[in-house]
């Protein structure tokens, strides 16, 4: 059989995060249920944020309740800190992600917080994941260059990583945030984390801003990644994050595995169709 490539889809919360156009709960929940029904079995749902902060999200409780639940999809959700913890938690997610940043001024912008005060703001979420048996999630922006303060060290990556890791078990997930990368500096990230973290269990999270995310995550699986993150469409970008577009398309990141003999469990038509659909409902403002 053939190797298997975990792909999780983000589309509906980082890929929607920054939309000015308002979609609809009933819209985010098709949305969703087409993406398990194409064979996504990790969903990054929604995000317990403030709405005043992230108003696209603002529906994230109604979302989980109406999405069709499968038995054999994660359905997880993203949540700054405890308070969002609390009102994530009643809607039963399958896992929980939090996020902080390897550059200071970009943790400023994203979180109005130094990356040590993430941290902090992170332990009793990382206490109360493990009492509720809930798998953690830490995505690290700003992994290979930051919108404010240019190329990122590798080192200053791998740094926090390990303070995350201090806090508890998390998978950690490495996220290009502005979409620089060029493939070498997949490998230098890698190399410097992989101290850390075995390359196999990190994640990937590509933004395709410079056309070189396929590039980037082709040379990441060459070098043991066997988990990406995607969007359906290529949508995604960070309100904080100037000149960072869209993630690395969902179907874009299929084709590839499938070229390179990974299974994925995704179907590539299906998702691709899905994303111009969705593309369709973002652009009509």
């Amino acid at each position: 059989m053939a190797e298997r490539i975990e792909l999780t889809e983000v589309g509906p919360r980082d890929g929607l995060q920054n939309e000015p156009t308002a979609i609809s709960s009933a819209d985010k929940i098709a949305l969703i249920d087409a993406l398990a029904d194409a064979g996504l079995k990790a969903i990054e749902a929604t995000a317990f944020v403030r709405p005043d902060r992230i108003p696209q999200l603002a529906d994230a409780e109604a979302v989980m309740a109406g999405i069709s639940r499968r038995r054999d999809v994660c359905y997880s959700v993203l949540v700054p800190n405890e308070r969002g913890l609390d009102r994530a938690l009643p809607s039963m997610p399958d896992a929980v992600a939090v996020f902080t940043a390897a550059s200071e001024t970009f943790s400023q912008r994203n979180t109005n917080a130094s990356i040590e005060q993430t941290l902090e703001r992170f332990a009793p979420v990382f206490d109360r994941c493990r009492e509720e048996r809930l798998p953690l999630r830490a995505y690290v922006s700003t992994a290979v260059a930051c919108p404010y303060e240019g190329p990122v060290d590798p080192a200053a990556v791998a740094q926090v990583v390990a303070r995350l890791l201090e806090l508890g078990p998390c998978e950690i997930d490495l996220g290009d945030t502005i979409g620089a990368a060029a493939p070498n500096d997949i490998e230098a990230l890698l190399e410097a984390v992989s101290r850390l973290v075995t390359v196999d269990e990190l994640v990937l999270h590509l933004h395709d801003t410079g056309g070189r995310a396929i590039d980037c995550a082709r040379r990441a699986i060459e070098l043991g990644v066997r988990r990406f993150d995607a969007a359906c469409g290529g949508l995604g970008g960070c309100p904080y994050a100037p000149g960072a577009p869209g993630n690395v398309s969902t179907g874009d990141l299929v084709e590839l595995c499938d070229a390179l003999g990974f299974e994925t469990g995704v179907d590539g038509d299906a998702v691709r169709a899905l994303g111009g659909k969705v593309r369709q409902l973002v652009d009509q403002g």
